[in-house]
Parts: structure tokens; sequence; C-alpha cells
């Protein structure tokens, strides 16, 4: 396996907690030399990355798309489109507006202003999953403070990782030693150990491994962490009718398709606001039209057989439900599933392009029906409320969802958006406020 300057240097089980430990001391001297460059310096080297990562052409997106479908198993075909719809939002000056946003003037990081920003002295991410995207910004964003930043790769991703370290290391020599990957399986308690032992820790991941990962931290490091999250969407009266709805339905089946449902910004299941089952049968009719035709397109990936096994089991069941005279309604087709449930009741999802259509009679049944899921809510589109968005809006963002769109939009979020509902750059930076002097002072 190699390193992130393609150097043979881990084994099959990765590395060991002395090697991590190693790691962690140079990074600790990369970062401190880094610190010696002025910022705008280094930002700009960034903005360059970020702006090849948005380019289809560039090696870095060339190689992904070329190496990840073997590793994750999703289609090469979804890869191609899930990036360009991932990336587009990405640029220098996206870059640009986020560090104003969030930090203030770029001065802030040379100590030169009123308030000062560093980032800390070292800096572990815990990635998971298997959409590059979040592993892209994970890495990165701690280089923005000029923080020098070790990466554990995700056990179903191990090709992004690289490429970042590569795209940085390529770009610019210096910069490159301030990014180290260490591979190794997540039950490794040492190595875990050796990892949160940087000054700053960002882990992703499940509840469960996130709270592994906190319980091993010690009190004077910075924790930031980013759990489980789902995402559902909604659509009014005015988007369950004629072309609205299929537009509406066509910008879903995207939706759940991209990543195969399997990332925090695929909807498991669609909320349709009206009287009785018939609007959401409409919608349950357009949606399964629509994955249909976006199967040959953009065909799934590899399921593995416990999760065939969930899919199955959960199509059964609604096959028995239907059996016994309960209103549902069931679509299955070549790779996906479409269940009409009969009421707001949240069901299991086995992901992998099987979704639910929940009625609801209105949009204080809609707050009420997330209610449940609220602490987990990532981003939910709407489609079809006219006037009464704005009000439902706010009912969303108090339950705690971080994000709402169109449907069709919600595989490509801002560059900046508020991940968890907290800013990016804020939560790993330290800051010093530099009050003005007193009379005494300047007497």
């Amino acid at each position: 396996m190699l390193d992130c300057r393609g150097r043979t240097a881990l084994g099959p089980g990765g590395v060991t907690p002395e090697e991590i430990a190693e790691k962690v001391d140079g990074l600790r001297e990369a970062g401190s030399r880094l610190r010696r460059r002025p910022a705008r310096e280094t930002l700009a080297i960034l903005g360059r990355i970020v702006d090849t990562w948005r380019d289809p052409n560039s090696p870095w997106r060339r190689s992904l798309v070329s190496e990840l479908p073997e590793a994750t198993g999703f289609s090469r075909p979804l890869v191609v489109e899930g990036a360009h719809r991932g990336f587009e939002t990405w640029s220098r000056a996206a870059m640009d507006g986020l560090l104003a946003r969030e930090l203030g003037h770029p001065a802030a990081l040379d100590s030169t202003a009123h308030r000062m920003v560093s980032g800390f002295e070292t800096h572990s991410v815990v990635l998971a999953g298997q959409v590059p995207m979040p592993t892209v910004l994970a890495m990165i964003a701690p280089l923005m403070l000029r923080s020098p930043v070790l990466a554990k790769p995700s056990s179903r991703d191990p090709v992004t990782p690289k490429l970042v370290a590569r795209s940085v290391s390529e770009t610019d020599a210096e910069l490159g030693h301030c990014l180290e990957i260490a591979s190794f399986p997540g039950s490794d308690r040492a190595c875990s150990r050796a990892l949160v032992e940087a000054d700053c820790v960002v882990a992703m991941g499940s509840d469960a491994s996130v709270a592994g990962i906190r319980a091993l931290v010690s009190p004077g490091c910075r924790l930031v962490s980013y759990g489980h999250r789902v995402s559902v969407a909604a659509l009014g009266s005015t988007a369950t009718h004629g072309r609205a709805l299929a537009c509406s339905a066509e910008g879903l089946a995207l939706d759940i398709a991209l990543w195969d449902q399997l990332g925090c910004l695929s909807p498991i299941a669609v909320y349709v606001i009206g009287p009785g089952l018939e609007a959401a049968d409409r919608v349950a009719d357009a949606l399964a039209d629509s994955l249909g035709r976006l199967a040959s397109r953009l065909p799934r990936g590899r399921v593995e057989p416990a999760a065939a096994a969930r899919t199955s089991h959960e199509r059964a069941e609604a096959e028995m439900r239907l059996a016994a005279g309960r209103p549902i309604a069931l679509h299955v087709g070549d790779g996906w599933t479409v269940v009409r449930e009969s009421d707001a009741t949240v069901r299991p999802s086995p992901l992998h392009r099987f979704v639910r259509v929940h009625p609801v009679q209105d949009e204080a049944g809609l707050l009420d029906a997330l209610g449940p899921l609220g602490p987990h809510l990532a981003a939910v589109a709407l489609a079809g409320f006219g006037g009464q968005e704005r009000r439902l809006a706010r009912g969303l963002a108090d339950l705690g969802v971080s994000r709402l769109c169109r449907p069709g939009a919600m595989q490509s979020p801002p560059f900046d958006w508020h991940h968890d509902g907290t800013p990016l750059l804020t939560p790993i930076a330290r800051f010093t406020d530099l009050e003005p002097p007193g009379p005494s002072d300047t007497a």
C-alpha cells in the first residue's frame, strides 16, 4: 500500500501505533514550517487544488472515475454523474467566500488583525463512507488553517484519501508534507488511541463509531464529530400534479440513485401533503417511473449480501402487508423499490434505491412525522408549498434540519453548507481576540 507520497509504507494490516506516533511528530514539524509561510500563499495553492477537483479533466477526477467503482462497487456512470454534481459548486471563489464568512480577513491567519485565527498543531480526521466529496473537504479544510492532517481512510473508500494526498503533494511539495494517511482496522484500539493524540480530532461515521472515538479522546483535545444523518423530501399540493409532479419525481429519482442512496444527503422517504392516498399514489407512480428510466443511465452498483438481505426482507414485509389487505402499494423494478405507505410512521430503509412514500394531512402533520428523525436530519428537499414554504422551513429548522433545497439538488450542496448545522472551519479553528490598548498603554 502507498502512503501519501507514493512510497511503500503500509502493510496489509495497516500501520502500527508507533508509526502513527512518528507520523504525528513529523506533521508537527511540517506544520511549524508551513505556518512560517504567508497564509495567502497557502490559500492560493489550496484554491488551485479545489479548482482541479472541480475539473472533470483533471488527473484526480479522472483517477477517481477510474478507481472508485472497483473499490466501492459503484457503477462507473454513477461515479461520473455523482462527481459532476457533487463538485460543481467547488471553486477557488467559493473557498474564498467560505473563509471570508467564517474567519473574516485572511490576515487573521497571519496574526495581523484584531481577531487572530489559527489551526491546531496537529489534526486527525477519521473518515467514513464511500461518497468522495466529504472526504476531500475533510482533508483539505484543516490545511486552510495551516493545520497538518493525519487521515484515517474509511474501509469502504481507500481511493479518495490517496488521491487527495497526491493532489496536494504534487501541487506543492511542502504542503504535501502536511498531509499523511494512516490505514488500520477501526477495531484496533491501540492505533485509534495513537491517532487521537492529535490536538484536534474530527470523527465521522455512525453514532457508535463516533462514540468510540469520543471515549478515547483526552480532555484537552478538540473533538468535532459528525454522526449518523438521513435526508427526506416533502411535496406540497402543487407538486403532486402534471408537469410539476414530473419534475419533482425526476429530481428525486436522481437524488435517490446518486451514490446508490448511501450518502447522508440521499432521501430515504418522500412525504406527500394531501387528504387520503391519492396524492401519495400519484407521487409513488411517478417516482417509480423515473427510477425505472434512470436505472439504465445510472445502473445500481454492487450490493453486499447483508444489504441485499435487508432489501429482500423489507420487500417481503411489504408484500405480506399488501396480501393481508393493508392499504399500501408496492413498485419493484430492476434495482429499485418504491413503497407507498398508508401513514407517516417511520419504517426501516435498507437503502440501495429503496424509498418509501408517506401521506401526511398537512404541514403540521409533516413536522410531527419528522419529529423522531429530527436529531438525525441532514437535508429536506421541498417543492409545491408556495406561500407556506417559509413557515414550513422555520419549523424544519427548529427540528434541526441542516439544509433545505429543491428536488434534484440534494447531491449538489454548496461548498460552504453547514453540515450538521455547524460551520466548516470555525469548529476546527482557534480564535484570539486582540483588544485595543487602554489609556495607560498609550500614554
